[in-house]
């Protein structure tokens, strides 16, 4: 990576600029009119003419692993027809499958992704006519959650094509699953992912906050809540 730039909506005397700058990166304020985080990168890739590839770590997933970050970047070096790269993990439960705020990706021969949702894709149909219902299925038919695919909040992008995003409207589809990364989709970007280095957790709720506390025991939720 050249250049590391924390990005937050707000003014630019914040108390956490100078925590940023004495790390050795920049603060960047953005825009609060922002539809989503891809959007926000945006204006800032609009600043930055010598840079071709960009990645987005996005605050909520505080615990995404350095090699996996290497490895996004490393498939938008290996594939120049990759507008966009991003991350799966193995599904850890049968609850995630469940769990709207799980976002769940299947992809095709070449790993390109062909569908993000909330809902549990691809849907089991025999298993569940087996069973009853889908958890009933999940449960008695473990071998069912090799089948999902847990989507991890990092993005890599082609500067040019982060700039197309940022003028296409947002589609239906994205607005009907709240995942910006739709838009792309429905536009023709061509969206490979990569297996994570090792698992991470997004933070959606207080729970997920807890359990980042876990990890990192000197911090309080409070104030995690709060970045």
């Amino acid at each position: 990576m050249d250049r590391v730039c924390v990005l937050k909506v707000g003014e630019i005397r914040q108390p956490w600029i100078p925590n940023v700058a004495d790390a050795g990166y920049d603060a960047v304020m953005t825009s609060a009119e922002h539809q989503c985080g891809s959007d926000r990168l945006a204006e800032v890739a609009l600043q930055l003419d010598d840079v071709e590839l960009l990645v987005n770590v996005q605050g909520d997933e505080p615990l995404i692993s350095s090699l996996t970050i290497e490895r996004v970047v490393d498939e938008l070096l290996a594939r120049p027809d990759a507008g966009m790269v991003s991350v799966y993990e193995p599904m850890p439960s049968v609850d995630d499958v469940l769990n709207p705020d799980v976002v769940k990706v299947v992809v095709d021969g070449s790993n390109r992704a062909i569908y993000f949702s909330r809902s549990p894709i691809p849907y089991p149909r025999e298993a569940v006519r087996r069973n009853g219902d889908l958890t009933s299925a999940l449960k008695n038919e473990p071998e069912l959650l090799a089948t999902f695919r847990k989507h991890t909040g990092i993005y890599g992008y082609r500067r040019s094509v982060l700039l197309e995003f940022k003028g296409w409207p947002a589609s239906n589809l994205e607005k009907s699953e709240s995942l910006e990364q739709l838009r792309a989709l429905e536009h023709g970007v061509s969206l490979f992912m990569v297996e994570a280095a090792g698992p991470s957790l997004g933070v959606d709720t207080i729970e997920d906050l807890q359990k980042v506390k876990d990890v990192f025991p000197g911090l309080e939720v409070s104030r995690l809540s709060e970045v």
